[in-house]
């Protein structure tokens, strides 16, 4: 059963982050990024993983590919989900039909350097749909707990520090 498995594992890791609490901090994996053509851009990643993303038309992209911002969107939403499934796993619960929606407001006039408007997003909602559930108030537990520890959703709620490095021929 998936629910076992992904609880066992969890239970590993948690032995094992106890017994090395002092060794567990690392640099998480490159995300290499060329330009194909236009605003198309292609990611490459550790072990083959790769993804493209193109900008709508209004901007000049051809809008072949989802844009950086529905990554973002979609990292978030996948990464809520996989902690809310690992939660209810360890925990025992099952969530049917769990999903999870992620949406936000913007302001094209950040991207395009237009006044004094963020270049992100505004604000982010995430809505989180479970279908019968035994127990109302565990699943919102558990679903809380996987919003507040998925580790994409704190990097777009808290300031994380971005340091630019400029790489040019002769410098």
């Amino acid at each position: 059963m998936d629910q076992e498995r992904i609880a066992s594992a969890i239970t590993r890791v948690r032995e094992t982050l106890a017994e090395h609490a002092a060794e567990m901090r690392y640099r998480d994996s490159e995300a290499i990024a060329t330009i194909e053509a236009g605003l198309r851009v292609k990611v490459n990643g550790p072990h083959g993983a790769s993804i493209v993303t193109d900008m709508p038309n209004g901007v000049g992209g051809e809008g072949s590919a989802p844009s950086p911002g529905w990554i973002l969107r979609s990292a978030v939403a996948s990464c809520v989900a996989t902690l809310i499934a690992m939660r209810a796993a360890e925990e025992g619960v099952d969530l049917p039909g769990l999903e999870v929606m992620v949406d936000s407001e913007s302001d094209d006039r950040g991207l395009l350097g237009i006044g004094a408007v963020p270049a992100g997003p505004l604000s982010m909602r995430v809505i989180v749909r479970a279908q019968g559930t035994s127990d109302d108030a565990r699943a919102r537990e558990i679903i809380a707990w996987g919003k507040a520890h998925c580790p994409v959703c704190d990097a777009v709620e808290r300031a994380v520090p971005v340091q630019l490095t400029i790489e040019l021929p002769g410098s």
